[in-house]
């Protein structure tokens, strides 16, 4: 896997270069490859005689060539050069730099070229005789330890293209001695060898991947703990007892933010050329949720992007599911839940989930399910991919009679929002309240374990019906209990700790969840076009509409109580336990929106007054000036929604969705104190079926 073009990191080098080979083409960048074997720690360095007059560099380097991307260049070079034909996912990125051409031979002038680097790391030396040189290029190959060629480099030794091994060019020799699997058996296979692989293996469990959702989205495995995969066919030449190329299938250091939606190599730039190419149609399914967009594998073309249905990507998998759904619904005795498992076994197959959603909105069982794509967080790109997810619950009907209320203001709520009447829906739909006690999750539930959620996300559905929710009680209550409260004890001002109740974090939850649902979704934009909030913020739609649900729903709790509709006791206890709130979520990163969204809520809040530090380093509540920041930034980002304006909340992000000083001082000081960012969920039912 690699990191998506258009988002890798740029950094400075001066010094270094490649045969690139291309004088009479205009090229957008260069590629490097290091091919790296494990075992003897050596480096393959190539003699090259075109410009660099027998020098030896990289294993391979060329100019990138439009339309074609980095990833694609290094392959073709390799075969080119070398006659080694590898797999995408051999290939590491590990970096990016500027490089200064001299202007010697080439028609880049002395301008900067931006490069970048990737690393193969092989087991074993792939065996000298089994490469097939391109003599125009190549004369010679060899292994140096990379000991040995750091020291020759630090050393400007006259024999080898320089590199500057002193700056951003070290990070090749920092990386190649840590170095994915098909990675979640390797790691399930090997975890009772040792107590740190036993935590490896518990760690990829919660977070589904091998980059921490907590810790910004940087792997905690390295390429080391990555599985072995072997390519028979490398190389044209056949060498006696050689079984193959082995090499550690790669993964970078950053999560991908295309997340396998999209080509490893697609940046956006690509896909709104290619998507502004397509008719209407065929605009809505590249966008859609229920897709993945895929290049064609025997096209010589890098703009030859198309659409694949989950249907036909996911077709073994979801087939599998669908039959299980189907036999769940045949045996159960609810008529809903019938249903909804038939309704969403065929949806699986057809790609086609409206049904099921308005199936799923109409459930009335004691047992409760959600299952499917619902989400976009995974897709930080763009936002447009959904996830699959499953909750299992046992539906708490006391707790669910009390929530009515909030179910039935959302029109009142809706016609109350602090935003221009222009933007406000004339029939919003109650949303109806579900609370379950949790008893099974799975798919898309890595890192912080959701307390509630608000579904469908299809704007169709949430013109037509409205939203329903479903609250995970017995989650929220280990959450208040375990995280909250210890954080209440040490970041809240000791006079106001007592104002932080379980009643309130779970009230304000309710109307987290019932503010997704009300609000712009469906928008008319300036030239008249009708499109969707999700359409128009893109990747900053998620920060924003939880950023949105959170302020809101506070502004809300607040109206509910002046019209008499919840007590006046809330007032308090409200504010104290969403400021203890924030810094819960800020704990998620960055990276997370939730965590983004809070951190813009925090900071807006403190700007105005509405927040107090105090020299203790805690924090406490100023009444008489949160009800007005509240309401401030509600109307600041309805408003953004409303208009679909994606250069404001991208702004409004910058600015205020960062770790300012106070939380950064209220994040140290936790780090003192064992207070769990978050929850491993335990399902002992498991055990039982």
């Amino acid at each position: 896997m690699m990191v998506c073009g258009a988002e890798k990191k740029r950094q400075l080098h001066r010094g270094g270069s490649g045969d690139y080979g291309h004088d009479d083409v205009e090229g957008r960048g260069g590629v490097h490859v290091w091919i790296f074997a494990e075992k003897t720690q050596q480096l393959l360095l190539v003699q090259r005689h075109h410009h660099f007059q027998g020098l030896w560099d990289a294993s391979t380097a060329a100019i990138i060539i439009s339309p074609h991307s980095p990833l694609t260049t290094a392959r073709r070079k390799l075969q080119q050069e070398l006659g080694l034909t590898l797999a995408e996912d051999a290939f590491e990125f590990i970096f990016s730099f500027l490089q200064q051409e001299s202007g010697s031979g080439r028609n880049n002038g002395g301008k900067e070229i931006n490069n970048d680097v990737y690393l193969v790391t092989t087991i074993d030396p792939i065996p000298l005789e089994a490469f097939t040189l391109q003599r125009e290029n190549v004369s010679s190959v060899k292994y140096v330890s990379y000991q040995e060629y750091e020291s020759l480099l630090a050393k400007n030794d006259p024999h080898y293209v320089p590199y500057d091994v002193h700056g951003q060019y070290a990070q090749l020799f920092e990386i190649i001695t840590k170095s994915n699997p098909d990675l979640r058996e390797w790691l399930k296979e090997h975890a009772d060898e040792s107590e740190l692989n036993k935590l490896k293996w518990s760690y990829y469990k919660i977070n589904k991947s091998p980059w921490s959702s907590l810790d910004k989205d940087e792997a905690f495995l390295t390429s080391a703990d990555s599985a072995i995969k072997v390519l028979p066919n490398a190389t044209t030449k056949t060498v006696t007892a050689w079984k193959g190329l082995e090499y550690r299938a790669a993964f970078p250091v950053q999560k991908p933010l295309c997340a396998n939606f999209y080509p490893q190599d697609m940046d956006k730039k690509e896909f709104e050329t290619w998507k502004g190419n397509l008719d209407k149609d065929q605009q809505k399914e590249a966008t859609g949720f229920f897709s993945v967009i895929k290049r064609h594998s025997n096209s010589d073309d890098d703009n030859d992007l198309h659409v694949v249905p989950y249907s036909q990507e996911y077709k073994s998998l979801l087939a599998k599911a669908a039959d299980l759904l189907h036999k769940a619904g045949d045996i159960t005795t609810s008529l809903s839940l019938k249903r909804l498992l038939h309704a969403k076994a065929d949806a699986f197959l057809s790609n086609d989930y409206y049904e099921s959603d308005i199936a799923w909105m109409d459930l009335d069982s004691k047992l409760d399910v959600t299952i499917g794509p619902y989400e976009t967080y995974e897709d930080k790109l763009f936002g447009y991919k959904a996830t699959f997810e499953a909750f299992i619950g046992i539906r708490d009907d006391k707790a669910t009679a009390q929530l009515k209320l909030f179910g039935d203001s959302m029109q009142l709520l809706e016609q109350n929002l602090p935003m221009d009447n222009a933007y406000k829906s004339e029939d919003v739909s109650a949303a109806p309240i579900r609370v379950i006690q949790l008893i099974y999750n799975a798919g898309d539930v890595k890192g912080p374990q959701i307390v509630a959620f608000n579904l469908p996300n299809d704007e169709r559905i949430v013109k037509e019906r409205g939203t329903s929710m479903v609250m995970l009680k017995n989650v929220q209550e280990a959450k208040f209990e375990r995280i909250l409260m210890p954080i209440a004890e040490l970041c809240v001002a000791k006079e106001q700790q007592e104002l932080v109740d379980f009643e309130s974090f779970f009230t304000h939850t309710i109307c987290h969840e019932c503010v997704h649902g009300i609000g712009p979704h469906t928008i008319t934009l300036p030239n008249g076009q009708k499109s969707t909030v999700r359409l128009e913020l893109q990747e900053f739609y998620s920060a924003i509409e939880e950023a949105k649900a959170d302020i809101v729903g506070l502004w809300a709790l607040r109206f509910l109580i002046s019209k008499a509709l919840l007590s006046e006791s809330l007032v308090k206890t409200m504010y104290v336990s969403f400021l203890a709130g924030c810094f819960r979520s800020v704990r998620f990163g960055l990276e997370e929106a939730h965590g983004k969204g809070q951190a813009l809520q925090f900071n807006w809040i403190h700007e105005k007054g509405g927040f107090v530090v105090h020299s203790d380093e805690t924090v406490s509540v100023e009444f008489s000036k949160i009800e007005n920041a509240v309401e401030s930034l509600s109307r600041e980002i309805l408003t953004i929604q409303a208009k679909g304006d994606k250069q404001a909340a991208a702004s409004l992000l910058d600015k205020y969705g960062v770790i300012t000083e106070p939380l950064k001082v209220a994040l140290k000081n936790l780090e003192t104190v064992e207070v769990p960012v978050d929850i491993v969920p335990n399902f002992p039912i498991l055990a039982q079926i």
